[in-house]
This record gives C-alpha cells, structure tokens and sequence, in this order.
C-alpha cells in the first residue's frame, strides 16, 4: 500500500500533548476532525474506545496503534502522531508508548485497514525507523520519513 495514499502532511502531528491513553485517543480525533477526515467526533471515539476496552492497542518499543470501525469515514482513515515523553497505553512490553497510529475504516470494509497496518508495521520494525520518526521535529519530518517524499 501506498502509505501517501492514506497518509497527507494534515494527519502526521510531532507534537501529541497528551499524557493519558484517553487524552491520546481524544487528541487524534479532535486534529482529524479539524483535518476534515472525519464527520463524527462522538461516533469515532465511541468505536475506538470500545475496541480498546476490548485489549489494549499499545505494543510494544513504544508503539500504540489506537484504530476503531465507523460509519463516520467513507474510506481509511488513518494519522500518525508523537508524544516523545511518552505515554502509559497499557502495551505488552509494560513501556510507554511514543509513536501512536490511528486508523479508522468503514463498518464494512477490513481490506485496505489490514494492508496499512502492515506497511506501517513493516517500517517501524526496524528500530533505524523508530528513531528517524522520534527524531522529527516538525510534522513534515514525520510524513517524509513515512512517505519517502
């Protein structure tokens, strides 16, 4: 998957301010609502925390990947944000997490969410990656480490 396709200079933010998984999540819809990408704040942030209460999305080497289902969206919708100080999401290696991506795709539609995640796991794998994405200081840093452009 073409991660520019999904990804614009609009939905990849440096600077995350929140220090609590819920803050986290609710700051992401709040910049993707401003962005445009999505019609309804309270839909998307329903369908997200119930996917989270179910198991936590936080990973581990400080990735969290908060994602939900939605009739909100018309397509994925998906953004990429930082908090370098960190931020206790419940992930399996007991870490905080710095690196957040968020997805949220129609109710009926599972394809193109599972080949993004895989495009973006497949990058931040690699631990050169994770530090090139913690190393940005501005949000175009982060869309060009991901995009290649």
């Amino acid at each position: 998957m073409n991660l520019k396709k999904v990804l614009s200079p609009d939905t990849v933010w440096v600077d995350l301010k929140a220090d609590t998984k819920q803050g986290i999540i609710e700051e992401m819809i709040d910049r993707l609502l401003a962005a445009g990408k999505i019609n309804d704040r309270e839909a998307v942030l329903k369908a997200v925390l119930e996917r989270e209460a179910k198991m936590s999305t936080g990973m581990q080497n400080g990735v969290a990947i908060p994602h939900g289902k939605s009739d909100a969206v018309t397509g994925l919708v998906a953004a990429i944000g930082l908090n370098k100080a960190g931020v206790n999401f419940d992930s399996m290696d007991g870490s905080p997490s710095t690196i957040f991506i968020m997805t949220i795709s129609p109710t009926k539609r599972t394809g193109p969410h599972i080949q993004f995640l895989a495009e973006v796991s497949r990058l931040i794998s690699q631990p050169a990656e994770r530090d090139k994405l913690l190393a940005a200081k501005t949000h175009a840093d982060i869309y060009e480490t991901l995009t290649g452009k």
